[in-house]
């Protein structure tokens, strides 16, 4: 089976508040000393102190109109005077976004180095990248990007013979915002079912591809959302809402009442038989998936209300069976996934009892716990993932933050470590149970994307692709340091710059963080962030409580009640960085995306004196109503809700749109969103940049850029990516006070 993770942080790049914007290949934006400084010949950039270099004029904002809205929480009442700005379909808030946009461009088109960091950034970005590789048949399957393109393009390629297109992406749409957003092979490697995404959105369209006569069947799926494909025989299980009611916008209408279905090739989608829906629960997900053999079928429940979910599976080869479900986990307390089985007997990826992961064989006749047994017990780091694959089990662990890769028997004797490049993160290593060999990537901060390929038997990697990229890895030097909190506790900090950068206490620095839904940052290659690294910036990755790095305990460290914790070691990964000489506050910019956008919502209301600039994007900015749109209910476990009187009072001690004060000076400010986001919807970001630019005294700008045609971040084409990082960096540049030396 490909490597199976826990179910939530599966879904998390459809269903948890996660930004998926990819500066390239790699997930989220996401180590270690250092010496002297470095001219300006070599990347320096050039700054002196008192002196402007970049003189823009003060901003005049656009009008937003104030209504007396109001919300009473347990008798508490609370303005809401930028409500009408939900309505994202309304003449006043299309003609708000379009005065915004034209302020925010015409601030950002007087940086004189604009264009030159877009040259730069087209420059570096133009190399050929490509995906971790699928053995189909006879066939290996990869996806590659030339350089530009603004979609990876599908290929198929058998033996030594030259590879051709199996589906490009960059043909979807004339502008290339419609991307691919999954695939899967039949079983028999037929037919291959395939969703895209257009404008960013999460709704996927469901298409098949016969690869026998390179022919599509006639039927589309529509409505498709949190879900994927899992074949049996002729058809295969996906998950779909209804169609939205007449006159509900499609892109912020609550999603509820999720279903699985089955769908027979050749058939249309009316005809699919509903496998399993629950019409007393509105709220949480239903998703199918059967293992490689097709005996088994898995189902995975939440309830809107847990972090985790339930389990539960039928035998499809036995007629006694086929039609029942059998419990095996029934807690939607803990996070259960099936990596494969073993004969009549199930392999479970849990969280239960073992908060940094263990997996347990079950028989599904037997499944009461007393009879379950450890393959691979819980150990001191987390257990991320774990492929059936090859007669084996491949286990990929997180160690402070980076990737630790073991390979085990099916009965969990363990036959050797892979040995991996360097400090970094490796992922993929999926494939079937019957292949010699898999495919999997390794990255850094400083190091691209390499495709290897392991032979698990000789536990050996051998290079597949290796990118040739217009920057130099070895000028580059990452450390990992240990910085006390506010309560004490010790937060693991990746720090990136050019070698001999230094300690003089005013380098450009990025600090980006997360902090949640049991998301772990570790170090990985971003071709944008490249251009910071080689005009002398530094780059601060710090791994805050509410992510995964160490198990479920560092997660709900970071969640509700306990959410200050996060804002708390944010803000002091950026002391740290200031009290060790790396960087100043006019030097200093926190940037976080989606439940990183709410971290720097709140760390700019809290200490508005922190840093010189703000970059929150796709944020969730309203924490009394945000579970009011689409998906939003999905993060209650994480944040709770404003229906709760005792975490309402906790939520407003931080909702980044409601401790905004008056005649407060705040950093320049670039929110960034989306008109297509559907997940975060950008009424967050609308309400907030028309209460900051209402509240802010001080010269500082209060922007905000809002894309259009485009959603979260996932997909989101090459051009929107180069535009949109170019902006982001000549924001920094133009209000640090610093002209970048641009190769």
């Amino acid at each position: 089976m490909k490597a199976a993770i826990p179910l939530l942080v599966a879904l998390a790049t459809l269903a948890a508040c996660r930004a998926t914007t990819k500066p390239e290949a790699n997930t989220l934006p996401g180590n270690q000393a250092i010496t002297e400084m470095t001219t300006p010949e070599s990347g320096e950039p050039s700054r002196r102190a008192g002196l402007a270099l970049i003189a823009l004029p003060p901003v005049k904002y656009p009008a937003s109109r104030q209504s007396t809205t109001t919300d009473t929480y347990f008798g508490v009442r609370v303005a809401d005077p930028y409500r009408w700005l939900e309505d994202l379909d309304s003449p006043e808030t299309k003609a708000w976004v379009a005065a915004q946009n034209e302020v925010t461009f015409a601030y950002l088109n007087q940086i004189p180095f604009r264009d030159k960091i877009r040259e730069r950034l087209t420059k570096i970005w133009n190399y050929e990248r490509y995906g971790v590789p699928e053995q189909v048949g006879e066939e290996l399957v990869f996806s590659k990007n030339d350089g530009l393109q603004n979609q990876p393009v599908l290929y198929r390629q058998r033996g030594t013979e030259a590879p051709t297109v199996l589906l490009d992406p960059n043909k979807f749409s004339k502008d290339g915002t419609t991307a691919l957003a999954g695939s899967e092979f039949s079983n028999d490697h037929r037919y291959l079912a395939y969703a895209t995404s257009s404008g960013g959105s999460d709704w996927n369209k469901v298409r098949i591809l016969d690869l026998k006569t390179n022919q599509l069947l006639p039927e589309e799926l529509t409505w498709v959302k949190v879900s994927g494909t899992s074949w049996t025989k002729t058809g295969f299980y996906y998950s779909r809402y209804d169609a939205p009611k007449a006159g509900e916008n499609n892109l912020s209408g609550k999603n509820e009442f999720h279903k699985v279905y089955f769908h027979q090739l050749n058939t249309p989608q009316s005809a699919d038989k509903l496998v399993y829906e629950d019409p007393k629960m509105a709220l949480g997900f239903r998703i199918a998936g059967a293992t490689e053999d097709e005996r088994f079928l898995a189902l995975y429940l939440t309830d809107g209300k847990s972090d985790g979910n339930r389990l539960q599976v039928r035998d499809l080869t036995d007629p006694k069976q086929a039609a029942s479900w059998t419990t095996l986990l029934a807690s939607y307390e803990s996070n259960n996934t099936l990596v494969g089985n073993v004969g009549g007997e199930v392999l479970v990826l849990t969280n239960y009892k073992a908060p940094r992961y263990r997996v347990v064989r079950i028989d599904p006749k037997k499944p009461q716990e007393a009879n379950w047994h450890d393959v691979l017990p819980e150990t001191q780091n987390k257990l991320e993932s774990v492929s059936q694959v090859g007669g084996r089990l491949i286990a990929s662990y997180l160690h402070d933050a980076s990737s630790q890769v073991k390979v085990y028997s099916e009965l969990g004797q363990f036959q050797h470590e892979v040995q991996l490049p360097a400090i970094g993160t490796a992922s993929g290593f999926g494939g079937r149970r019957a292949d010699k060999v898999v495919y999997y990537a390794f990255t850094s901060f400083t190091y691209p994307t390499t495709i290897y390929k392991y032979d698990p038997a000789t536990n050996t990697s051998t290079v597949f692709r290796a990118p040739k990229v217009d920057v130099n890895p070895q000028d580059y030097v990452t450390t990992q340091v240990f910085y006390p909190s506010r309560d004490g506790t010790k937060i693991p900090m990746f720090i990136v710059h050019k070698k001999g950068v230094a300690l003089n206490g005013n380098n450009p620095t990025y600090l980006y963080a997360y902090g949640g839904f049991n998301v772990s940052l570790s170090p990985g290659f971003s071709v944008a962030r490249m251009l910071w690294l080689e005009n002398g910036g530094i780059l601060a990755v710090p791994n805050l409580r509410g992510g995964g790095e160490y198990g479920e305990a560092w997660h709900q460290a970071g969640m509700t009640p306990n959410k200050q914790n996060v804002f708390d070691d944010f803000i002091a990964a950026a002391e740290y960085l200031k009290a060790n000489k790396y960087t100043d506050y006019d030097h200093l910019a926190i940037a976080g995306g989606s439940n990183g956008g709410l971290l720097v919502g709140a760390t700019m209301n809290q200490r508005p004196d922190l840093c010189k600039v703000a970059l929150p994007a796709v944020g969730v900015m309203d924490m009394l109503r945000y579970q009011k749109f689409t998906i939003g209910w999905n993060w209650a476990p994480e944040y709770g809700t404003s229906d709760d009187r005792t975490q309402f009072e906790n939520l407003r001690q931080f909702s980044p749109l409601h401790n905004l004060k008056a005649e407060t000076n705040y950093p320049a400010t670039l929110i960034t969103t989306a008109d297509h986001d559907d997940r975060v919807v950008p009424a967050h970001s609308f309400k907030f940049a028309a209460a900051l630019q209402a509240a802010n005294y001080g010269a500082n700008p209060m922007l905000i850029r809002i894309d259009v045609n485009a959603g979260h971040g996932a997909g989101k084409s090459t051009k929107l990516q180069i535009d949109e990082w170019a902006d982001v960096w000549s924001f920094c540049y133009a209000n640090m006070n610093v002209t970048p030396k641009l190769q």
